[in-house]
């Protein structure tokens, strides 16, 4: 009888929390849901609906067919795709080498530099401005995709999450390649490297998702319209029209995170799975 008041009451504290999970989720979704709904409003360019409705009087494709016959949204959509794949391709190399250098190997000085790396998550983007804008100035990368992806190669937040990731592996695999000669670029390539999945896909979403939204540093290097990214693109856009094309705004706005939602939905499964194994996980 005990057992089955256990297993009863564990059930119900299993239905309470899907519950309040369930509804939480509703309420972090609203704002998009308004979003699409807006953007599937005709009316809305005349006036914004009030008050917001997640479900629109007027559903409408017009506000898409208008966004997808400008071909400015086709360019700003290539350029934040270039961006975007090579802060990937850069950033999640960086970091895991930089993680495993940080976990496996032995050098002098190894506490100190990863305290440094640690230490360049406590900088916020803002102090950072100008003496990036300086240097890039200098080396002539302005107005140009350089400076948009080149920072991805040192990423402090991703080095840690992968050396929290390679600390869990163990050691015997490195150790038994070095006996049989290889070396360290080997033995990270071909025995560490295939292990790498879960955190590997964690590190392409949240860098596609840091360089696709990225607005306050694009804004500063670049100047020529043709090289606008989807974030810029879209501030420009509306700055230009303000509320009184609102649902053609909000349409564009849902347009601009497509990508990523199609990104997360295929690597969803990874993020809890590397958290788990990278040891941030109580």
């Amino acid at each position: 009888m005990a057992a089955l008041t256990q297993k009863k009451a564990f059930y119900i504290s299993n239905a309470i929390k899907f519950i309040l999970l369930l509804v939480c989720g509703f309420l972090l979704m609203v704002p998009f849901i308004w979003m699409i709904s807006v953007g599937f409003s005709r009316t809305a360019n005349v006036q914004m609906p009030f008050p917001p409705k997640l479900i629109p009087k007027d559903p409408s494709w017009f506000n898409f067919n208008i966004v997808f016959e400008n071909g400015q949204i086709f360019r700003a959509y290539i350029n934040s795709g270039i961006i975007t794949v090579c802060s990937v391709i850069l950033g999640v190399t960086s970091s895991l080498l930089g993680g495993y250098a940080f976990s496996k190997g032995k050098f002098k000085g190894k506490k100190v530099m990863f305290l440094i790396v640690l230490g360049t998550l406590m900088i916020p983007m803002e102090p950072r401005l100008i003496p990036m804008y300086e240097m890039f100035n200098k080396l002539g990368m302005l107005n140009t995709f350089w400076p948009l992806f080149l920072p991805a190669l040192v990423n402090g937040f991703g080095i840690f999450l992968c050396k929290q990731y390679f600390d869990r592996l163990p050691d015997s695999l490195r150790e038994s390649a070095q006996m049989d000669g290889a070396s360290e670029l080997g033995i990270f390539f071909k025995i560490y490297f295939p292990l790498t999945g879960p955190i590997a896909a964690t590190l392409v979403i949240l860098t596609f998702i840091w360089s696709w939204n990225d607005f306050v540093w694009p804004l500063v290097v670049l100047n020529d319209p043709n090289l606008q990214t989807i974030p810029l693109y879209l501030a420009s856009f509306s700055q230009e029209n303000g509320t009184s094309l609102g649902g053609l705004t909000m349409a564009l706005a849902t347009v601009s995170v497509v990508p990523i939602i199609i990104l997360y939905l295929f690597l969803q499964r990874f993020i809890i799975q590397s958290i788990a194994l990278s040891g941030l996980k109580e």
